[in-house]
């Protein structure tokens, strides 16, 4: 593994070697995606096989224009149009009909294709440079917690990955939402960096389906919907919103412990109560934007301080609410 910088020589280097099939993880607006040029079957394979991600498991293409989305999307419906036009670039993934020059490893086999424009400017310029578009899933070990610094990933893909593009850490903190744009209606597939509230103001309503868990061998219509998903080795306990600490006390707080809630004031609620050994607080300032932003890397401390347990609660489910909450929950069903 090589760490190269921002600097344009160094994004040159990167973008050649996803022309030449090797794997490069560049940051993102959400979290570090693992990269491989899209159109290489056997770049592709590499990526599956570093991430030990099952291949029933589609994985998102980023380009590096929004003119870009008819090299593998065979059809655009206009409600899509409106999307890109209104919310790219940005943490928004949409679910359209494939062309057949995309590899079935992409996708799954599927007839569909997601696809994203993203914000983060290292990232676009990567892939202008590479000249092709990049199949890049989070760049961690599938199920495990998503990386949102160069170190995340030095330490948990080592020599898996060929190079590593240090950005800094990622503003969004969560992964992108995705939204199905196949059907008579579109539909949530998983909730993410884009509130649902501004999809909604360019397009209308968006259908919501039920929660279902995915068991490994079925398909999967988009990345990031089987149910145990960005989980930290320590296992996590998700409850409602103000039900800490009666909730944890009632099923047994295992020793050392870390109460993880949204803002200091339901920390000092928390630590008042002398339960837990750490009470850890999600966004300072009290801002979901914040707390999306250091989800995962709280996660990543947590696993590295030796916890038993990690007692969290929801946070409130509006805006990017949504997805923090998704990720709680899929961290929780180990």
């Amino acid at each position: 593994m090589e760490i190269l910088s921002t600097q344009e020589s160094d994004l040159a280097r990167a973008a050649r070697a996803l022309r030449e099939g090797k794997l490069v993880a560049i940051p993102t607006e959400t979290v570090y995606g693992l990269g491989a040029n899209a159109f290489d079957e056997v770049a592709v394979a590499r990526v599956f096989e570093a991430k030990a991600r099952p291949t029933f498991d589609p994985l998102i293409i980023h380009i590096a224009r929004i003119e870009d989305i008819g090299l593998v999307a065979r059809e655009v419906p206009e409600s899509a149009r409106s999307l890109a036009r209104a919310l790219w670039p940005g943490p928004l993934t949409m679910i359209l009909p494939k062309k057949s020059e995309v590899p079935d490893i992409v996708t799954a086999g599927l007839p569909t294709v997601a696809v994203r424009f993203p914000e983060h400017p290292v990232a676009r310029r990567i892939i202008e440079l590479a000249g092709v578009p990049v199949a890049a899933p989070s760049a961690n070990p599938f199920g495990y917690i998503s990386p949102t610094t160069a170190a995340h990933v030095i330490d948990m893909l080592q020599d898996r990955v060929d190079f590593v593009v240090d950005g800094g850490p990622c503003d969004v903190g969560v992964e992108s939402t995705v939204i199905d744009m196949t059907g008579a209606r579109p539909v949530l597939l998983r909730p993410g960096g884009m509130a649902l509230e501004a999809i909604e103001a360019v397009i209308g309503p968006v259908v919501i389906p039920p929660r279902t868990p995915h068991s490994v061998g079925h398909a999967l219509s988009s990345p990031g919907q089987t149910l145990s998903h960005y989980a930290p080795s320590t296992p996590l306990y998700l409850f409602e919103e103000g039900s800490l600490p009666d909730a944890a006390r009632s099923m047994g707080i295992a020793r050392p412990s870390v109460a993880l809630v949204y803002t200091p004031a339901r920390a000092r609620e928390i630590e008042a109560h002398h339960l837990f050994d750490a009470v850890e607080v999600l966004a300072p300032d009290g801002d979901l934007r914040e707390a999306a932003a250091r989800l995962f890397s709280i996660l990543h401390e947590f696993d590295a301080g030796q916890f038993r347990a990690i007692y969290a609660e929801r946070v409130p489910e509006a805006g990017l609410g949504r997805a923090i909450n998704d990720r709680l929950y899929r961290a929780s069903k180990k």
